[in-house]
């Protein structure tokens, strides 16, 4: 071994507890199991039960270690040089880790009860391991778990962060799903975790139950399979347990290279990282997880390991960014704070705030989520039936603003080109919405063409050209269409100009030269256009435009 070990070091520490609490919060249920001991004719019977206590010490030992045993940019650099072993044919994959060390004066329990709360993870553990040393893991992944002749593991690999809010999440997921490289990491973990199984199991039994399966953390996003076998009969759960030694998605393939390379390259001993906690229990059935996402606690310091999956497709400096996100949440843990989250409400301005706004419903199926979001501006809304609408326009109904609701059909069923009329005479702003903008095109004389494709229910691109509606957004957004009608750029008003277009040239946004009129052909409102990066913004900044065009 190349690595000093500790003195104080231990490779296993074995509690045979006579009282356990265990909760399982996924079937919810819980039981206590008490035992009492006979060995010889000796029995534990009557025995005191209290134990000498062994309490945090959180007063640091000078010197401290330092923030980590990597300085910035080294951990990408021992990414390049497993990349060299990789062609080399040396390495298929090898999961290296950095140290990353803090002071800590907070007790365990409450580090644990933090880390809980803010990153809930299927094996999390407090353990005090006596001589002042606890572990407070968050670890996300099984080892090992046999019951009976069952035995089953959970190889995880391919990470991405978290999103701001679900549909960010979403595209992370879809990021990940459709990574080569995470594909790749996962594929070779299982395969070998399939080699450890084939050792111990009946054979034919071995087999994948689950597939690049979602798991979703406080911080992070993994994908993970499912392998189970049975056990052969000549073996038992610790066999089970020792041929699995130590995990691929700890170690690297081939195992025992990776563990070579890992000695030679890591600078500071694992200790607990990478091992497993668990249980054994008296009929022979195991639960075991990795010691991932765990912090080691003694003498007022935390230290916390995380690794990445290095292979040939593997970006240094990804690899080292994500090494950090990974102990971000125990870190967080420590310092107590927290990942900020998008549960609450989302801070938007008031820029309808004193307006009367008229919605004119062309018979859609999306109008009062459009309703819904223009009263978060502070808008008084009134949402009307297209002939009802010009009912009241005729009748001198002045809103401060007009919006003309997507709908399907064509701009004539709904008779828009004599609410626009109305409108224009009356000198009131529009915002037309996807309809909409089709008959304010029509209206100034353009025509429509039918996309040889419809886009229903579909997101795109649209690059940002020019105007004040889309003044402060993105370059390029990603926005949902339901569509089939476009205008044609051939005969385009002149009194019209196309502020936004998709990749391929179809126009997304108007405004009108001199009038208060503008319109989108995407849906503001959609899932796909992102609420608080596109759809609200855009729907006040619509507002605000129009409006103070006409005051002006």
């Amino acid at each position: 071994l190349r690595l000093p070990r500790p003195a104080d070091q231990r490779d296993l520490v074995l509690y045979l507890p006579d009282e356990i609490l265990i909760i399982d919060h996924m079937r919810q249920h819980s039981a206590v199991h008490r035992y009492e001991f006979e060995v010889a004719g000796a029995s534990t019977r009557g025995l005191p039960r209290a134990s000498s206590p062994a309490p945090y010490r959180s007063e640091a030992i000078e010197p401290l270690p330092p923030d980590s045993d990597h300085g910035p940019g080294e951990y990408a650099g021992l990414v390049r040089k497993a990349k060299e072993a990789f062609v080399r044919g040396d390495l298929f994959e090898v999961v290296c880790g950095q140290l990353f060390s803090t002071p800590c004066s907070d007790a365990p329990s409450t580090v644990f009860s933090r880390l809980r709360q803010a990153n809930p993870a299927p094996y999390g553990a407090l353990i005090n391991l006596g001589d002042g040393e606890f572990l407070v893991s968050a670890s996300p992944e099984m080892y090992v778990r046999v019951e009976g002749r069952r035995i089953e593991t959970c190889p995880i690999s391919g990470t991405i962060a978290r999103g701001r809010d679900p549909l960010e999440d979403a595209e992370r997921i879809r990021e990940l799903l459709n990574s080569k490289k995470d594909e790749s990491e996962l594929t070779m973990c299982t395969d070998v975790d399939r080699n450890d199984k084939s050792r111990v199991c009946v054979p034919g039994t071995v087999r994948v139950i689950g597939r690049r399966q979602i798991e979703m953390y406080s911080r992070l996003i993994h994908t993970v399979d499912h392998v189970e076998g049975e056990l052969a009969p000549e073996f038992d759960a610790l066999d089970g347990f020792l041929s699995h030694a130590w995990a691929v998605t700890v170690t690297g393939a081939p195992k025992l290279w990776a563990i070579r390379f890992i000695e030679e390259e890591e600078r500071s001993s694992r200790r607990w990282y990478g091992g497993a906690i668990g249980r054994v229990t008296f009929d022979g059935n195991m639960n075991t997880g990795l010691t991932l996402r765990t912090m080691r606690m003694k003498d007022g310091v935390a230290e916390i390991r995380a690794g990445a999956t290095l292979l040939y497709d593997s970006d240094p400096d990804a690899e080292e960014a994500e090494t950090r996100l990974k102990a971000a949440a125990l870190v967080a843990a420590i310092s107590g704070t927290s990942r900020p989250t998008s549960k609450g409400r989302v801070a938007f301005s008031r820029a309808g705030s004193g307006r009367k706004i008229l919605l004119i419903d062309h018979e859609d199926s999306f109008v009062h989520t459009l309703a819904g979001y223009i009263r978060t501006t502070g808008a008084q809304v009134t949402t009307l039936r297209h002939d009802f609408a010009r009912q009241q326009l005729r009748e001198g109904s002045r809103p401060d603003l007009v919006v003309l609701s997507p709908g399907p059909g064509r701009p004539e069923d709904f008779a828009i080109g004599e609410t626009l009329d109305l409108l224009v005479k009356k000198g009131i702003p529009v915002f037309g919405v996807c309809l909409g903008l089709q008959g304010i095109v029509e209206y100034f004389g353009g025509s429509l063409g039918v996309l040889n494709v419809p886009m229903h229910g579909k997101a795109s691109v649209v690059h940002a050209r020019s105007g004040r509606l889309l003044q402060g957004m993105p370059e390029r957004f990603t926005v949902g269409r339901y569509h089939s009608l476009f205008a044609e750029r051939a005969t385009f008003p002149k009194v019209l100009s196309a502020t936004a277009e998709t990749e391929d040239g179809v126009i997304m946004g108007i405004e009108h030269e001199v009038l208060p009129i503008a319109a989108v052909q995407f849906h503001p409102e959609s899932v796909m256009t992102s609420p608080g990066e596109v759809g609200m913004p855009i729907l006040e900044t619509a507002i605000s435009v129009l409006c103070e065009k006409v005051a002006a």
